[in-house]
């Protein structure tokens, strides 16, 4: 299944190749922080750095036979060498090779997925300009609640995905981080300062105290990090989905030329994108789970954590990526129906407006209470009417909701007409909207 889905700048961060290529630059790197302390010779040294290789066949034919991955790599990139390998993984354990290895892939993979949410804000800010004034109902349980914009919508959408954003970046500081501490943690093989020399070399911070493993914590931060970033994902996807419905049909998805929605009904046009990345959401947040269970290994270390790791580090940095890119598609060529939202705002006869009557009854001196009564039972009106088949517009052109207030003698003793009709003017509602853009987007 990740192969469905890998696009190949993260794809070959997972492959059997790149695994093996970063315990080589980690060894690599140890080989040289080990001839700067002075044990190994410059020439030994030279000869590992220019000279080391591996094959993946090899490791592999190795490995049926040893039953231990890094045994099996070793001796393929000594068979690479000559008397010079006796100070290739010299002073190490496993996991110092397996573990700062793993970290190279996950910055690596890191990098991209901050790269793709950047893409995804500057598509959700560049649509949330064009439609900032873009009037359409906001739904309250799925109700009509008041009027917003969409550009708010997706005002929403950015300062999200902004938080997401620093997440990662903080994430990507407890991540990128190794050990060459030994098969304990205790330095007794080998001293800390090669550890330094290593981590530099290779762009990454030592570990302050670790055992035989890096700790799995680090893991699972970007574990539920990734989790986190796919369910705001599928919240954008779940809403562009309820948009699209026939009944509501505010904003759908590309539809292409030539492209097919029913095998059965050559009508539909369905909302596959975004359904496809509710799903893929729902995976990436599974991943979590065993990713936190990874944490309580026994004492110093075991290797249950290592089979889980084989699968959802990959899997989710893989779907995370091809996701953030399939949803920055959809955004970017979303087709958006102002007219169509125009005509839903207007769908419950005016009772959009309802709130902006009830604020206005206490400026006139009625209690909140009494003010509530007057507003709420003509509303219910027009909910009766509009259960009947009622026309939301009258034939004067009024709402129907604008038309029982004028109609109504207790409140035309509070509001007069102009008062009331003014209560009914959508740029009430647009007035802070730049305010907000402001706030958002610093601009």
């Amino acid at each position: 299944m990740v192969e469905r889905y890998a696009r190949e700048e993260m794809k070959k961060n997972w492959t059997q190749e790149a695994r093996y290529q970063a315990w080589l630059e980690v060894e690599k790197a140890v080989v040289k922080a080990w001839n700067k302390l002075g044990l190994i010779p410059d020439e030994d040294c030279k000869k590992i750095v220019e000279n080391a290789k591996f094959s993946v066949e090899r490791i592999e034919e190795i490995e049926a036979v040893t039953k231990h991955d890094l045994i099996a790599f070793n001796t393929s990139v000594s068979e690479s060498l000559g008397e010079e390998s006796r100070w290739f993984h010299y002073g190490m354990t496993s996991s110092d090779a397996v573990d700062t290895g793993v970290a190279l892939q996950m910055r690596d993979s890191l990098k991209i997925v901050i790269k793709d949410v950047k893409m995804l804000m500057e598509s959700i800010k560049k649509r949330a300009y064009e439609h900032k004034m873009t009037l359409m109902v906001g739904r309250s349980h799925g109700i009509h609640g008041e009027p917003i914009t969409f550009g708010l919508v997706l005002a929403v959408w950015y300062d999200e995905m902004a938080r997401h954003l620093k997440n990662l970046e903080e994430t990507m500081e407890v991540i990128a981080v190794g050990k060459i501490s030994g098969a304990m943690g205790n330095f007794a093989h080998a001293p800390l300062e090669l550890e330094e020399y290593a981590m530099e070399e290779l762009g990454l911070k030592p570990a302050p105290v670790s055992n035989q493993v890096v700790q799995r914590d680090r893991y699972a931060r970007l574990a539920t990090a990734l989790a986190l970033l796919a369910s705001s994902i599928e919240k954008f996807a779940v809403e562009i989905r309820h948009l699209q419905r026939t009944e509501v049909y505010e904003a759908e998805e590309f539809f292409a030329k030539g492209q097919k929605g029913s095998s059965a009904m050559p009508h539909k046009r369905n909302p596959i994108l975004t359904e496809n990345i509710t799903g893929l959401a729902r995976i990436i947040r599974a991943y979590a789970n065993p990713a936190m269970e990874n944490v309580a290994l026994w004492h110093q270390r075991d290797i249950s954590h290592s089979s889980t790791e084989r699968f959802w580090l990959p899997d989710s940095f893989i779907t995370t990526d091809f996701m953030l890119h399939r949803m920055n598609s959809v955004i970017s060529n979303l087709t958006v129906m102002p007219e169509n939202m125009m005509k839903n705002l207007n769908l419950t006869g005016g009772l959009v407006f309802s709130q902006r009557v009830l604020l206005e009854l206490p400026k006139a001196g009625v209690s909140r209470e009494d003010a509530y009564k007057i507003v709420q039972r003509n509303a219910m009106k027009v909910w009766e009417e509009i259960q009947k088949g009622k026309p939301s517009i009258n034939e004067k052109g009024e709402s129907l909701y604008l038309n029982h207030l004028l109609n109504d003698e207790e409140l035309r003793q509070k509001l007069n007409e102009e008062q009331i009709r003014e209560c009914f003017n959508y740029d009430y509602y647009t007035k802070n909207v730049d305010k907000i853009f402001t706030r958002v987007f610093g601009e």
